[in-house]
């Protein structure tokens, strides 16, 4: 009895040791996390969840040896330092980074720049669910269980919470009235945005709370596109035609079919057919366009 009663109390310390190591891990690089999710879209509970998990808290092989805390292999396109370790098989390449931030920074552009990890970024950033299920069936980890340990540490510590920071605003419902306030309405009766300095079709997505995939399509845009400064994003299907007020629009130097779209909330498409033209094909200066 006298030794149940022993072993259990050795489970009960060493459960609130591994605990305190994971509260000081989520204090340490919840800023880093909640970074990343404004740059890229990737829920800074996911990107922490699976930092305690992969990295043992800071504390495994890896993360001492290598300032690698997400267990993220060399593959073919890396050409920085590595390190060796065992793991699936033995002696296999892992990345070695120079401190901890360029691990969360390569963590970020690892998922972003594959294709497996595309469908990922379709789901809202504050659905950690969705990212958890959605990180097992793109294959990043091979435990049956992984989507319900991440799931367990962001419940268990609130990590949704920095999630919601992301957003630039606080976990009380803040962040749709400052979407709503950075919204204007074209001409055309569609609703858009500004790009602001420094930002990505990520920050946005977040800042609207449009998915990328519909901000993508909204926009006639690819998944590889950059925006800039001052360009106008829509937040909600641009329409078949122009305005009352636009019937012709004469194409003055700088302007293609994109941007003339974009100016007026046309559909790309039917700014192609209305005028008889080839997608891809452009206008030259000078040229009268339909709009209607």
């Amino acid at each position: 009895m006298k030794y149940k009663l022993v072993l259990v109390m050795m489970m009960m310390v060493s459960l609130v040791f591994a605990q305190g190591k994971q509260q000081a891990y989520i204090k340490k690089y919840k800023d880093v996390a909640i970074r990343e999710m404004k740059l890229y879209g990737i829920p800074a509970s996911i990107t922490l969840a699976q930092g305690i998990l992969e990295s043992g808290s800071g504390e495994s092989y890896l993360a001492t040896k290598a300032n690698n805390h997400f267990g993220i292999k060399c593959h073919t396109d890396w050409d920085g330092k590595r390190v060796y370790h065992d793991d699936d098989k033995k002696n296999e390449c892992f990345r070695s980074y120079k401190d901890p931030d360029e691990s969360f920074k390569d963590h970020s552009l690892f998922l972003k720049n594959r294709s497996r990890y595309a469908f990922l970024f379709e789901e809202s950033p504050t659905d950690y669910k969705a990212w958890a299920k959605g990180l097992k069936k793109a294959g990043y980890a091979t435990n049956p269980k992984y989507p319900k340990l991440l799931i367990d540490l962001i419940e268990r510590y609130e990590l949704h919470k920095y999630d919601l920071n992301g957003y630039n605003a606080n976990p009380h419902g803040e962040e749709k009235e400052i979407a709503v306030a950075l919204i204007n309405v074209s001409t055309n009766g569609v609703k858009y945005i500004e790009v602001g300095e420094g930002e990505s079709l990520e920050s946005i997505s977040l800042k609207t709370q449009v998915k990328m995939k519909r901000l993508l399509k909204y926009n006639d845009l690819s998944w590889d596109a950059k925006v800039s400064e001052g360009q106008r994003l829509y937040t909600q299907p641009k329409r078949k035609k122009a305005a009352r007020d636009f019937n012709y629009h004469k194409v003055e130097a700088g302007e293609d079919m994109h941007s003339i779209s974009q100016k007026f909330g046309i559909r790309l498409e039917y700014l192609y057919k209305r005028n008889n033209m080839k997608v891809g094909e452009q206008p030259r200066v000078g040229t009268t366009l339909y709009l209607r």
